[in-house]
């Protein structure tokens, strides 16, 4: 099964803050998707550089899995995994 991201949804980046997403945007001159999201700073665990703010990532990077020679450590297998709710 494929993933997909949609607006409306929490996922946590590896690194440890919530990401809100907002939106998945269109690049108006590469057509690439993008995701809108925000993220607040008291979420922020460690060391990142996301602070209270609007990003977009692109949709391809925002669904990748954690490159983990370069993090060995994290246990989580995606860049950004959603959180689920009971």
């Amino acid at each position: 099964m494929d993933r997909e991201v949609k607006a409306n949804t929490i996922y946590r980046h590896f690194k440890g803050f919530k990401a809100y997403v907002i939106t998945i945007a269109t690049n108006t001159e590469t057509g690439e998707k993008m995701v809108i999201y925000v993220c607040n700073s008291s979420d922020v665990k460690g060391n990142s550089n996301h602070k209270d703010g609007i990003y977009a990532r692109p949709l391809d990077m925002f669904l990748s899995e954690v490159d983990h020679e370069k993090y060995p450590d994290v246990k989580q297998k995606y860049r950004f995994e959603l959180i689920e709710e009971d």
